[in-house]
């Protein structure tokens, strides 16, 4: 008997209550919206979260889903906006520390490409039109054959090659805007060979059961996300353009607060959170937090595509030397930090003075803008 195919198992549902419709499309999808997830928050609890609310957002509009939704991609796009929901909640509680962003991703057995267009995988995604990127996903994610993409984009083959082909060549002009350069066959390599991360045991069975329900059984920070997650859905219309416009909204937010808290201002060591990468200021404080408490995945994150690459080849593969000892010690003397000047460089690059109380020194550090985001470059060079 044929598989059927994900509209006719919608349908089934939307009609029918059939809860093994429902959950055959779960167990089909779960590893493509938990992967999406973890990759824009990098906590694997908080990617079930979302998961978990995702699947109840699509038992919810089930009925409402035209016959021709390549669901696949409407569930990425969902997912996306689900966890930028969720990272603006997190951005204003400040104070709690979180796991950073790719942080279980990044480890050294990672193809080298991968580890440089992870931190930048799904940025470059939301700046494609909607076919490009539903193209991506079915092709790359999905590892799906152009007779599958083809059909689900309702063009033929030769077609859907093309407009897979030129969504990659987007896909590399932007990397390499970024300061990464890597063939289009590269990044496709990569993105197959590392973009699905398998969901937890039993994960889709709780989703299933929890999605069935229209939510009624989730905890209530889901039930938050959920409506969180609706309301900018349906302010969007689903649109990509406007989720860039979310990480604005999140360093408008954040930034005038940072600001006025940094500049010229004693910031003490007994207040170093996880600030996130909204605005430059965050991204410096997150930096050296994760310093001082030796988190190495932290620091990682918080680097530049090139300066952890920088780093990592310093280390030479181990993992215990990427903050060095030196580090180590003159970070344990340091009480806190004072941000003397902030220079503009572009719109892409700001420069800090920043004195260190308890070292007595005082350096320049480069913060850049990478995607929606804004990472630490190492010590300006100008």
């Amino acid at each position: 008997m044929p598989e059927m195919d994900d509209i006719t198992l919608l349908r089934e549902y939307a009609e029918t209550g059939s809860e093994a419709a429902f959950a055959a499309l779960v167990e089909r999808h779960v590893n493509l919206v938990y992967s999406t997830a973890l990759r824009s928050v990098g906590n694997p609890h908080a990617a079930e979260e979302i998961t978990q609310a995702v699947f109840i957002i699509l038992a919810r509009k089930a009925q409402g889903l035209s016959q021709r939704t390549v669901l696949s991609g409407w569930l990425y796009q969902t997912t996306r906006l689900t966890a930028a929901n969720f990272l603006r909640t997190e951005i204003r509680r400040q104070h709690r520390e979180q796991e950073a962003y790719m942080q279980s991703l990044l480890n050294e057995t990672e193809d080298n490409a991968w580890m440089q267009i992870a931190p930048l995988l799904d940025t470059a995604m939301a700046r494609l039109g909607e076919k490009d990127h539903n193209a991506l996903v079915l092709r790359f994610f999905e590892s799906r054959n152009f007779k599958d993409v083809s059909a689900a984009l309702g063009t033929s083959e030769d077609g859907a090659k093309m407009r897979v082909n030129r969504a990659l060549e987007k896909l590399r002009k932007f990397f390499t805007k970024r300061g990464v350069t890597l063939s289009a066959v590269a990044i496709a390599g990569a993105v197959s060979a590392n973009s699905i991360q398998a969901a937890p045991v039993g994960l889709a069975k709780t989703i299933t059961a929890v999605a069935l329900a229209k939510g009624t059984a989730a905890g209530g920070s889901t039930l938050t996300l959920i409506k969180g997650a609706l309301k900018i859905m349906a302010w969007t219309k689903v649109k990509t353009a406007v989720v860039a416009g979310v990480g604005v909204l999140l360093a408008a937010v954040t930034t005038t607060t940072l600001v006025i808290q940094h500049r010229h201002h004693i910031v003490p060591r007994s207040s170093w959170t996880f600030a996130g990468y909204a605005n430059p200021e965050s991204a410096f404080q997150s930096s050296i937090w994760a310093i001082s408490k030796g988190d190495t995945q932290t620091w990682l994150a918080s680097l530049t595509p090139a300066m952890q690459m920088e780093v990592r080849q310093k280390a030479a593969g181990n993992d215990a030397k990427i903050i060095g000892d030196d580090d180590k010690r003159d970070f344990a003397r340091i009480t806190g930090y004072r941000i003397l000047d902030r220079q503009v460089l572009s719109k892409d690059e700001v420069v800090f003075e920043v004195y260190a109380e308890g070292l007595n020194q005082t350096t320049k550090a480069s913060i850049q803008r990478i995607g929606s985001e804004w990472k630490f470059g190492g010590k300006a060079k100008r």
